[in-house]
C-alpha cells in the first residue's frame, strides 16, 4: 500500500510527489511519456511559482542555459503604444520547459519519490479504503490516495465524471524557440486583432514566441506571425531552436477538485487561459500545498473532507487568476477598447504593476510558514 499515486509527470505531478515525499510520504509518480519531457508552454515562472520552487530546492537543479530572468510584463498594441508592469520580489524566471521538468524530476528522485516514466494510468478503481491504480503493463497498485496532475485533457477527470462543459470561443496555442539572445528583461505580449504573441526569454540564447488564437483564425505558424510585424522584424532571421509545438483548446472545467479519494492537481482542476502567464505559477503554488497538506490529510482517513482548507485555498487564487485572465481577454476582444487600456496603463506604470500585483501576487501563504523566507 503506497500512500499517494501521482498520476502525470508535468510540473504539478512532479512538485506534488517531491513535495509528499520530502514530508516522508511514500509516493508512486506514473508517466506515460519519457522524463523530462517537453510541451507547449508560454514558460514564464511569476513570483509565486518561484516562490513555490525555492521552497522545495528544486532551483538549484535548474540548467542556466535553460533559463533567463525577467523582471516585469510588458503590453504592446500594434500600434505600438507599450505599456510595462514590475513584478513584485522574487520577480520572473523564464525555463524553458524542458529544464524544469528535468529540475523537477532530479529533485523529486532526490527526496524519494519512486517516478515511472513511460507508463501510463490506464484506469482506477476507489474502494473504502484506498484506489487501486492499474498502471498499463503492471500489475495493479494501491495507494491510500490517488492525484491526478495528468494536464488539460486529464484522462482521470474525464472517467471520474468531475469535467464540465467550457463555454465560449475556443482558445488554443502554438509555441517555438528562437536562438537568439533575449532584447529585454520583459515577458512581452502582443496584441493584434484576433491573435496574442507572448515572448518569453528562456535561455542567454533562446527566445520563446507562442501565439495564442481563437478557433477560426488561420493557425499556420507563419501566418501568426504575419500578424505581428514589429515582431517579426526583431526576430529577423533568427534560427528555429525548437520543434513547432502546440495545446488546447485551453478553458477547462471541473466540478470539484476533490472527490474521495481522487484530488485533482494543475491544470486537471480547471483553466482559463495563458494570455496572463499564469498557468505554471498556479500549477505549482497548489502542487506544493497539496504535498504540504497531504501527510495530515492521509492522518485523518484521506477523504474528501480532509482537504477541504487545501480545496478552498486553490479555489480563492484560481478565482483571482481567472478574474484577471477574463479581463485580460475581454480587453484582447475589443481592439478599440484595449488600445485605449493599455495608453492609459503606459502613462500610469505603477497602477499597472499594481494591478498585476493584486492578480499574481507570491504564491500562497503556507501553513510552515517558509513562504516569507524566499522572499525577495
Amino acid at each position: 500500500m503506497r500512500d499517494v499515486i501521482v498520476a502525470g509527470g508535468g510540473p504539478a505531478g512532479l512538485a506534488v510527489a517531491a513535495e509528499a515525499a520530502r514530508r516522508g510520504l511514500d509516493v508512486l509518480l506514473l508517466e506515460r511519456r519519457a522524463l523530462p519531457a517537453d510541451k507547449a508552454c508560454g514558460e514564464g515562472l511569476l513570483p509565486g511559482a518561484l516562490s513555490a520552487l525555492a521552497e522545495l530546492g528544486a532551483l538549484r537543479h535548474l540548467d542556466p542555459e535553460g533559463s533567463f530572468p525577467f523582471r516585469a510584463i510588458r503590453w504592446i498594441s500594434e500600434d505600438g503604444t507599450e505599456a510595462r508592469a514590475e513584478l513584485p520580489a522574487p520577480h520572473g524566471l523564464g525555463v524553458r520547459r524542458l529544464s524544469l521538468s528535468a529540475a523537477l524530476l532530479a529533485r523529486a528522485r532526490e527526496l524519494g519519490a519512486e517516478v515511472r516514466d513511460r507508463t501510463a494510468l490506464e484506469g482506477h478503481r476507489v474502494e473504502e479504503d484506498a484506489v487501486v491504480a492499474f498502471p498499463g503493463g503492471g500489475q495493479e497498485v494501491r495507494a491510500r490516495l490517488l492525484v491526478a496532475a495528468d494536464g488539460l485533457a486529464s484522462p482521470v477527470r474525464e472517467r471520474a465524471g468531475l469535467g464540465l462543459p467550457a463555454a465560449g470561443p475556443r482558445r488554443f496555442g502554438v509555441r517555438r524557440h528562437f536562438a537568439l539572445p533575449p532584447w529585454t528583461d520583459s515577458v512581452e505580449v502582443h496584441f493584434s486583432p484576433g491573435a496574442e504573441a507572448y515572448v518569453t526569454p528562456v535561455g542567454p540564447r533562446r527566445v520563446g514566441v507562442a501565439f495564442l488564437f481563437e478557433e477560426g483564425v488561420r493557425p499556420g505558424y507563419p501566418a501568426l506571425l504575419a500578424r505581428f510585424p514589429r515582431l517579426a522584424g526583431r526576430l529577423g532571421a533568427a534560427p528555429f531552436d525548437s520543434a513547432l509545438a502546440g495545446a488546447g483548446p485551453l478553458l477547462r472545467r471541473a466540478s470539484s477538485r476533490v472527490q474521495g479519494r481522487l484530488v485533482l492537481a494543475g491544470d486537471a482542476g480547471g483553466y482559463v487561459d495563458a494570455l496572463t502567464g499564469e498557468g505554471l505559477s498556479l500549477a505549482l503554488e497548489s502542487a506544493c500545498s497539496l504535498g504540504e497538506a497531504l501527510p495530515e490529510a492521509l492522518a485523518r482517513g484521506a477523504g474528501a473532507g480532509s482537504l477541504r482548507a487545501w480545496e478552498r485555498e486553490v479555489a480563492s487564487r484560481y478565482r483571482r487568476s481567472a478574474a484577471f485572465a477574463r479581463l485580460a481577454l475581454a480587453l484582447a476582444r475589443r481592439p478599440v477598447l484595449r488600445r485605449g487600456a493599455v495608453a492609459a496603463l503606459s502613462r500610469s506604470p505603477r497602477l499597472f504593476s499594481h494591478l498585476v500585483a493584486l492578480a499574481v501576487g507570491e504564491g500562497p501563504p503556507r501553513r510552515s510558514g517558509h513562504w516569507s523566507a524566499v522572499r525577495g
